[in-house]
């Protein structure tokens, strides 16, 4: 299972053994640094987070070189920006007791510290843009040439904000990468080297194989069970596709909708608890609240987008008669878990951790050093493990974290300008006005706003830049910071599946050799339901649990139920199919039934119910009559 992030690019490995060797030891290093803190405790805040981004530095400019740099000329200006950039956070740590004792914004910078600053701005846009591409930095060096330029913020204070705080570069997001992300990425290669990516491969199949549209319903449970270590559709494509897009296609589906089916599948495991890839820690930051609190709130969302998913799958299976896989292909269940099933302890190593309130470092960390002794349990699975695999495993676990470090590092860049200048607060009250106080309307404008953020950048990013500008304009409006954020984050999220930047539909449309645009719109109306729980659970916070204070948990019961029929309708009108096959004002019914009963609120409940069952009936009346069209 890969760990990178979306649209991060390939890696160079080093042509010399040296540097090959030099890397392993850097990337080992990194992740044994990171398991020790995470166990004995981290250091002073601006020292474990600068720590983080000397190994991140190291290894990005080792690993992303100068395009075209393998002349000794160019390796030596990679080197001297790698030693720019490791200068830069030493100055900090040299200087650790002065920074201090200083009164920040008040005490005049040295000569140092601005030389240093600068650099270090340039290093990380330099860094980010190598490995996730240009519009990260590019987004970054619009605030900051807004903060030095458009404002009355001079720029030793500017500097002093992005380098000798920790609201800049060494701000709360790079915090996150350091003490929260880079454990859950190294309990994730830890997990594939126990061979943990077969076992939900066979679970899958042997749980919905054989079902009509088998091979699609494989690649929504698989990719979800990945999605949530990974946090990267892109890389969930990439390791579950190449299996389950060939099943789909061999069974009738096309090609297009294959491809669609797994980047939606895949894309909706960062949402997906207990993990949520690496987005959830930002938020937990962000809400000051524990991280199990975050899964709480994201735990129906993230089945309403995987229910639409599935039942889209199996409405177009239905419509074209398309079978499952030969029972005869598929694993059985009780094999599966008797010869690889061992392998979900660590997986419940980490719930039963968070729930008795241990943190997610450590709960990550028992996790992965659980991995490898629970592989060795069983023959099966003890046999592909070597004296190599720990170091493999750390070293994976470094390079994985790479993007989301750099990313953050970045992100800080802008957070940093933008609390400096109070963008922030003008942007909330630009939006609002925008709005005219509709929250239905800022709520559309935040949506289209992630999904254009999202197609050029990966998911944490995106969501942070979202919270420092548009999340504060819809809490003021009244809508609680949960749901706010979640909001914000679901639509960063489906920036993957939405033309024309759909990064993850490229990456299966690749495999499946279908037509890019053709496989974007197939994901759009797969995932159509998707679209809208957002809009669900902002208008009806009881679907995220949180409820008022004289109300119980049952009082979620509901509206919750309600959510799933309505998603489930609305799937049977856009693929033409609920129990049998729908014509066009059937469709339409199934559609305006589902809509009211997404919408919260008695009267649009039993409106919705109301019309489901017109629908229905006239289905059932016509059921033998209706001719089914040829699998195509």
């Amino acid at each position: 299972m890969s760990t990178v992030v979306s649209d991060e690019k390939s890696a160079l490995d080093p042509s010399s053994r040296f540097m090959k060797l030099l890397v392993t030891v850097i990337a080992v290093s990194m992740s044994l640094y990171h398991m020790y803190v995470a166990g004995f405790g981290p250091p002073e805040a601006i020292i474990f987070r600068g720590t983080h981004l000397m190994f991140a530095l190291a290894l990005v400019f080792l690993l992303f070189p100068t395009k075209g740099g393998n002349s000794r000329a160019w390796r030596s200006y990679d080197m001297l920006l790698l030693a720019l950039g490791l200068g830069g956070v030493l100055h900090i740590f040299v200087n650790y007791e002065a920074f201090t004792y200083r009164i920040i914004y008040i005490d005049d910078l040295t000569t140092g510290d601005k030389f240093w600053g600068v650099i270090m701005v340039f290093i990380v846009l330099e860094a980010t843009r190598r490995i996730i591409g240009w519009a990260l930095p590019i987004t970054a060096m619009v605030f900051v040439g807004y903060a030095a330029i458009f404002t009355q913020v001079k720029l030793p204070v500017l500097l002093e904000q992005l380098y000798l705080s920790t609201e800049g570069i060494f701000g709360s997001t790079l915090g996150v990468s350091a003490a929260y992300v880079m454990l859950f990425v190294i309990f994730g290669a830890f997990m594939e080297k126990s061979g943990t990516g077969r076992l939900f491969m066979d679970f899958s199949m042997s749980l919905t194989g054989k079902s009509a549209g088998g091979p699609g319903k494989v690649a929504i449970v698989s990719s979800s069970m990945f999605g949530t270590v990974s946090g990267s559709a892109v890389a969930n494509v990439m390791v579950t596709g190449p299996i389950t897009i060939p099943l789909m296609k061999r069974t009738g589906f096309r090609a297009p909708f294959a491809a669609a089916v797994e980047s939606v599948a895949s894309t909706g495991g960062q949402i997906m608890p207990p993990v949520m890839g690496a987005v959830a820690f930002v938020m937990a930051e962000f809400l000051a609240v524990p991280y199990l609190q975050i899964t709480i709130w994201a735990i129906v969302p993230a089945a309403l987008y995987y229910l639409s998913v599935f039942f889209a799958v199996h409405f177009e299976a239905k419509r074209y008669r398309l079978a499952g896989i030969p029972e005869e292909e598929l694993p059985k269940l009780w094999q599966v878990m008797m010869v690889r099933g061992q392998l979900f302890i660590p997986m419940f190593v980490i719930l039963i951790g968070l729930v008795l309130g241990y943190s997610a470092p450590m709960c990550a960390l028992v996790a992965a050093i659980a991995c490898l002794p629970v592989a060795m349990l069983k023959k099966a699975t003890r046999k592909d493990l070597t004296w190599r695999t720990p170091i493999q495993a750390l070293e994976e676990g470094a390079r994985g974290a790479l993007s989301v470090a750099m990313a953050c590092a970045c992100a800080g860049l802008v957070i940093g300008s933008i609390t400096i200048t109070g963008l922030g607060i003008v942007f909330t009250q630009i939006v609002i006005e925008l709005a005219n106080n509709h929250v239905l309307l800022a709520l559309i404008v935040t949506a289209l706003a992630g999904i254009i953020l999202g197609m050029g950048m990966p998911t944490t990013p995106a969501y942070i830049v979202m919270v420092a500008l548009l999340v504060p304009a819809l809490i003021k409006m009244g809508i609680v910071a949960p749901a706010a954020h979640l909001f914000a984050l679901y639509f960063a999220i489906l920036s993957a599946i939405t033309p024309p930047v759909a990064l993850s539909v490229f990456a299966a449309a690749g495999i499946a050799n279908a037509n890019m645009w053709s496989a974007g719109l197939a994901a759009v109306r797969a995932a159509a339901p998707a679209y809208i729980v957002p809009f669900m659970f902002v208008y009806e916070p009881a679907l995220l649990f949180i409820l008022d204070e004289d109300q119980s948990w049952y009082h979620a019961v509901w509206p919750i139920a309600t959510a799933c029929i309505g998603v489930i309708a609305l799937a049977g009108g856009l693929f033409g199919w609920m129990i049998g096959h729908a014509n066009m004002v059937q469709r339409v019914l199934l559609v305006v039934g589902a809509l009211s009963l997404i919408k919260p609120g008695g009267l649009t409940d039993l409106i919705g119910f109301g019309i489901l069952a017109a629908a229905l009936v006239w289905q059932s009346l016509e059921r033998r009559k209706a001719p089914l069209p040829q699998t195509s």
